[in-house]
């Protein structure tokens, strides 16, 4: 079985994407859930990571260490983790590499925290370009492949690169099209999303540097999150 090596749920945006895609698809897996600040340093993450970081996919004697990797390994052994139509596949590849890459302004300005709410104290040119842009891009596959999911009727790996900045919008209130909104309660209502995030707000892990990042980026209006260990 395959074994997934995560970080915390309230951070871990890049996490998220291969757990999301192997429980929308029932595609069986052991979940490895190594906090960060509990021992998790770069050496210990090592351990079972190539890069000390996560997400880390193990499949017997095979390790793969990002997680587009991931979905490619995945889609070479079940069906369903990009579109078998061949434009759909080709543009959601595309898609899920434009956020593999991009976004630097959403991933610095609007770092992810599932069990926050915080309103914005700046929106910054760069941002604003971003969001926009995952705009015009939801909008674009929605459009052309008929939805209700980026790329057709179901849900694909493509979905699965945008599931975190879905509770980015939440945690932010980040202006969207109707559309373009709708997906995100979409996304968000899906049952691996309600657990990922139920879990997420039972999480009493704390780490410093994430939890700084998220006061930098304005006044938080709620915290719905476990009270932390002391």
């Amino acid at each position: 079985m395959y074994q997934l090596f995560i970080a915390n749920r309230n951070y871990s945006s890049w996490s998220l994407r291969p757990w999301v895609l192997l429980s929308e698809l029932a595609i069986p897996f052991q979940e490895r859930l190594v906090p960060f600040g509990e021992g998790s340093s770069w050496a210990a993450y090592r351990e079972f990571s190539p890069t000390g970081q996560v997400p880390c996919l193990h499949d017997g004697d095979t390790v793969l260490w990002n997680s587009l990797g991931i979905a490619e390994h995945l889609a070479e052994r079940h069906a369903g983790v990009w579109p078998a139509d061949a434009q759909a596949r080709a543009w959601g590849r595309c898609a899920a590499a434009e956020m593999h890459a991009g976004f630097g302004a959403l991933r610095e300005h609007c770092t992810m925290n599932c069990g926050i709410r915080v309103r914005l104290d700046a929106m910054p040119p760069a941002l604003q370009r971003d969001i926009a842009r995952l705009d015009e891009l939801w909008s674009e596959g929605l459009s052309r492949f008929g939805g209700p999911f980026l790329a057709g009727t179901v849900f694909s790996a493509v979905d699965a690169f945008f599931a975190p900045v879905a509770f980015r919008v939440q945690t932010y209130g980040l202006a969207l099209s109707e559309v373009a909104a709708a997906y995100v309660a979409r996304l968000l209502a899906l049952p691996s999303m309600q657990r990922w995030q139920a879990e997420a707000l039972r999480e009493t892990w704390r780490e410093p540097g994430h939890e700084a990042e998220a006061q930098r980026a304005g006044t938080w209006l709620e915290d719905r999150r476990t009270v932390a260990q002391s």
